[in-house]
């Protein structure tokens, strides 16, 4: 998100709002969506085009819960905060297909399946879904295979599903009544006088408050995030599509490393190995490596075996921005207390956004703590 003096013509064109929104992804849409709806003159600005970034290159995989295993949760954060924040994704859940089915995006709610890959995995999700019972929360554990294909235990995640998630954030811009300027990077963000002001590459926005919607690209923004969002990158692979529905549901493996869906056209999307090379898949760097993603083929060939044949169409990569607790980090900064942010979503956007969006929306308005997302747990 640098600009150059040659490519800077911030000079050339004022715009004014009342609240500025930086990033025009799934949470920015669904934020100046909200902000409108609240009265205000929103005006959102987006370094490339709408959903350029991790909603654009996800897996439109809506799934509850978090990154860690949700035993881990409550050894993590304790029972109720790890309840509450699970919670929370389904909450996120019924909200992303309740708009998903309003703006005609297309979606399936078939549930999902959290899937072991051996033995020490299986007694994992036993005891999720041991805790998921105690704590009252959906999931049912089966030791067996559903898909029989190799897999040892599954937990049924009845209500999550699927959807397109660059239609979905293209939707809610179009119809959110905000304003939009794309291909315009902000590289300066100032108090000015009673507010701030927003330089970006094609215009200056003057504004009351801003909304930070940019995830990992944070830290390229404001010092402050450096120590709390790292850019951590994923990588995904599409097949050609099939003409037997191999999967009715989407599968996320091997600790969450790996998922895959069947796409409506029958194209198999399979994304992660990621853990297998974690120093060299953090930054900001746009690129597929040839050793995930030949680990991603060697995973796809051996739990779905009629595929080896069969294109790869499409591979690509999306940065994620990891927390340092896993969690979602919305708040304030320090040095300019107008400027509100949500980041962090740790490679669960879909599961979060809407909601932490809201929360975000809450602060900057009404000064409503965001509660467990609070960037102020980390100290």
């Amino acid at each position: 998100m640098t600009v150059s003096y040659w490519q800077d013509r911030s000079a050339e064109q004022l715009l004014e709002c009342d609240t500025c929104v930086v990033g025009a992804g799934l949470v920015g849409a669904y934020a100046a969506q909200c902000l409108v709806a609240a009265g205000e003159d929103v005006l959102i600005v987006e370094a490339r085009h709408v959903a350029a970034g991790a909603t654009g290159r996800n897996a439109g995989m809506v799934l509850t819960g978090l990154a860690a295993y949700y035993h881990e949760a409550v050894a993590q954060y304790g029972p109720g905060t790890a309840r509450e924040v699970w919670q929370l994704t389904l909450e996120n859940r019924a909200l992303m297909f309740a708009l998903a089915a309003q703006h005609g995006v297309p979606h399936e709610q078939n549930g999902a399946l959290v899937l072991a890959l051996d033995a020490a995995e299986a007694d994992m999700l036993e005891q999720t879904a041991a805790a998921l019972a105690a704590a009252g929360l959906p999931g049912t554990y089966t030791r067996d295979d559903p898909t029989g294909r190799g897999f040892t235990a599954a937990i049924t995640q009845a209500g999550d599903g699927v959807t397109h998630p660059a239609r979905l954030a293209e939707a809610l811009v179009q119809t959110g009544g905000a304003r939009l300027l794309e291909n315009s990077e902000v590289f300066a963000i100032r108090a000015s006088g009673a507010g701030v002001e927003v330089r970006s590459r094609l215009a200056t926005i003057r504004c009351q408050r801003v909304a930070l919607c940019t995830n990992a690209y944070a830290p390229l923004l404001h010092p402050y995030f450096a120590p709390l969002v790292v850019p951590t990158r994923g990588q995904v692979l599409v097949t050609a599509p099939v003409p037997a529905r191999i999967l009715d549901r989407p599968g996320y493996a091997d600790y969450g490393y790996e998922y895959f869906r069947q796409l409506p056209d029958g194209a198999v999307l399979l994304g992660g190995w990621r853990q297998h090379f974690r120093a060299v898949e953090i930054g900001y760097e746009d690129r597929v490596t040839p050793e995930v993603q030949r680990g991603l083929e060697g995973f796809l060939h051996r739990y779905f075996p009629e595929l080896r044949e069969v294109p790869i169409t499409h591979r690509w990569s999306g940065v994620m921005g990891f927390s340092r607790d896993h969690i979602p980090l919305v708040g304030l900064l320090p040095d300019l207390p107008r400027v509100g942010f949500a980041v962090g979503f740790t490679g669960h956007g879909m599961g979060w956004g809407l909601k932490t969006a809201e929360l975000l929306v809450a602060l900057l308005l009404h000064g409503t703590a965001p509660g467990i997302l609070d960037v102020r747990r980390l100290g």
